[in-house]
């Protein structure tokens, strides 16, 4: 008889196996939720989730103006609007405002308000890494330490220059689409193209960059803008029109993400990410069931109950595999953790909580830990 609990070093063995078997080529999707796991002495995080950068965010703007803005903006179940969401909104009134207003703001109004947003994310969001060991410093000794046929893959949404800092600092050569020094020019061509060496790890940044400027000419580059030039940051640039940002870096990275899935024998790993971007969760669902060679992770930090989007998409295809702190969801079944017994070589993984057993892999920091004693 089958056992109605899953045993989690059991489950983390198969994660284990399948990111070490040379044959499988691995990517990385990491979340907002990842910087997190960096901590200051006040155990405050470096860098605030989308939930804490929308509240920080929008503290330090005109309230009566966000406010009018934010009330245009109607999510599904009613839920608060992100800086994302807020974001889209403002671009998508600036294009359509014209010569009239809306609600008392003129068109120049909606532009700073786009420059202050973007300003204050920047803000919170371009932080120095620690120079102590952090779980991005784990994730890149795990990439360094081992030779591999294929080319590590990381795709993030998150806008800040983490991981650009821990590659650089463990000198390892990565390809973000960008080509050159001062201000690196975006180039699709070598995206679709690319022979670079297996030991080139693939940065896929797929909501933009704190680093990422568009100029009035349309060329995105990466690197420093002066101010005062009136070159706008790539930061969520889903504003852009179909046609025009399939030359543009967003949808460059996304279609990264489709063609890693759909290729052979692959293993994705998310961590720190929620699936409550339906763009992605469309990539990774749809090629997921085109591929049954691939299989996806899905590492969540808190009760499996509270990521729906998440278990709607593990519902549509049996190779995606989720793990959360008091159950999992694996071919189609979703048990609790069974209790641990005494001996168990992932002890760090797992805690017990009275009559009930957590599972703490979803944790970046607990993950990347698993990655450096691999």
């Amino acid at each position: 008889m089958m056992s109605e609990q899953y045993d989690i070093s059991g489950r983390i063995n198969i994660l284990r196996q399948a990111l070490t078997s040379d044959k499988n080529r691995v990517a990385f999707l990491l979340g907002a939720g990842c910087p997190l796991s960096i901590r200051d002495q006040d155990d405050k995080p470096l860098i605030s989730d989308i939930s804490g950068l929308t509240k920080s965010v929008c503290e330090k703007l005109d309230q009566g103006k966000i406010g009018k803005i934010k009330n245009g903006i109607l999510l599904e179940g009613g839920k608060e609007p992100t800086i994302e969401d807020i974001l889209s909104r403002i671009r998508l009134l600036i294009a359509a405002i014209g010569n009239s207003k809306f609600d008392g703001l003129e068109k120049s109004d909606l532009v700073k308000i786009e420059k202050d947003i973007c300003d204050k994310i920047t803000d919170e969001v371009n932080k120095e890494l620690p120079s102590e060991i952090t779980s991005y410093h784990n994730l890149t000794s795990w990439i360094a330490g081992i030779p591999r046929e294929n080319p590590v893959e990381i795709f993030t949404p998150n806008y800040d220059l983490l991981l650009e800092s821990c590659l650089e600092l463990k000198n390892i050569p990565f390809f973000d689409g960008f080509v050159g020094s001062k201000n690196a020019f975006f180039d699709l061509h070598s995206i679709e193209y690319e022979e670079l060496p297996p030991r080139w790890v693939r940065l896929w940044k797929l909501h933009g960059s704190v680093n990422w400027w568009i100029d009035d000419n349309g060329n995105v580059f990466r690197g420093d803008s002066k101010k005062g030039n009136g070159n706008k940051q790539m930061i969520y640039p889903s504003h852009l029109k179909y046609s025009q940002s399939r030359r543009m870096p967003y949808l460059a990275m996304q279609d990264r993400l489709s063609t890693f899935l759909s290729t052979g024998q692959s293993v994705l790993v998310t961590n720190g990410y929620s699936f409550v971007d339906q763009h992605l969760n469309e990539v990774i669902t749809q090629r997921l069931s085109a591929n049954p060679r691939c299989v996806c992770f899905g590492l969540l930090y808190g009760h499996i109950e509270q990521y729906p989007e998440a278990l709607d998409c593990a519902r549509k295809t049996t190779n995606l595999h989720l793990l959360a702190k008091n159950a999992a969801f694996f071919a189609g079944e979703q048990k609790v953790w069974k209790k641990e017994g005494t001996i168990n070589p992932y002890d760090y993984l797992a805690e017990q909580n009275g009559d009930n057993t957590h599972c703490k892999i979803e944790d970046f920091g607990s993950f990347s830990r698993l990655l450096k004693n691999s």
